[in-house]
């Protein structure tokens, strides 16, 4: 009698566990089951600047905000690295310069170079929403409106005034792109190479300002 008390009582410890387990996903650590503020508004930690020997105003804080002055070409990079996520950010150019270009690279591959194998989501005044394919990154976007490795947006720039925030939220998760602007989505991709890489902001010649990025990695 006693033996089938103690495996009965076993049996209904261990199917207890079995529930527990399955409600809190193990490949998912606690921190990462919320946003991550990548900018804290104060200094550039968590980043890591391309070249290393670009001038030490290249990039900055003013007043809570990155700024980036576009010289030398390259970029800044998180030091950790993330495969599928959720990345919303705020950016504007200088009206007084009359716009110019960035972008956002993401997975991006080692080495660190100008410009490394990544998925780039434009930030070129009046083209934020399209997709570049750097170094032959494996992905699917729509055929009509991709010229070798361009795709443009879906619809006309929604951009605001230049010196005005811009709102971007990128969804990357396993093979699909989702790339909105200023709340349309503008394009999508498929078929993304899932591989783990950086996320790079683009310093290429044109003052921009960076503000409130913040990333939610996914399972």
């Amino acid at each position: 009698m006693r033996r089938h008390t103690i495996i009965a009582a076993f049996t209904i410890a261990s199917a207890a566990w079995m529930l527990l387990s399955c409600g809190a996903p193990k490949d998912i650590p606690p921190s990462e089951r919320r946003h991550v503020e990548l900018f804290n508004g104060s200094d550039l930690t968590n980043w890591k600047v391309f070249p290393e020997d670009a001038p030490p105003g290249t990039w900055s804080v003013r007043d809570g905000v990155l700024v980036c002055v576009g010289q030398p070409i390259g970029y800044l990079r998180t030091v950790r690295k993330y495969t599928s996520f959720e990345l919303d950010f705020e950016w504007r150019f200088d009206p007084a310069k009359g716009g110019g270009n960035s972008g956002v690279l993401m997975r991006v591959q080692y080495p660190d170079r100008v410009w490394p194998r990544s998925i780039e989501a434009q930030l070129q005044s009046g083209s934020a929403g399209d997709i570049w394919n750097i170094e032959e990154f494996p992905l699917s976007a729509n055929r009509d409106r991709t010229k070798g490795r361009h795709t443009t947006k879906a619809y006309p720039s929604n951009e605001k005034p230049l010196g005005e925030w811009n709102q971007y939220s990128i969804r990357l998760v396993g093979e699909n792109l989702q790339l909105k602007v200023n709340g349309l989505v503008q394009n999508t991709a498929t078929r993304c190479e899932v591989v783990e890489g950086w996320i790079a902001l683009q310093s290429e010649g044109a003052h921009i300002e960076f503000r409130n990025i913040k990333l939610r990695p996914l399972p």
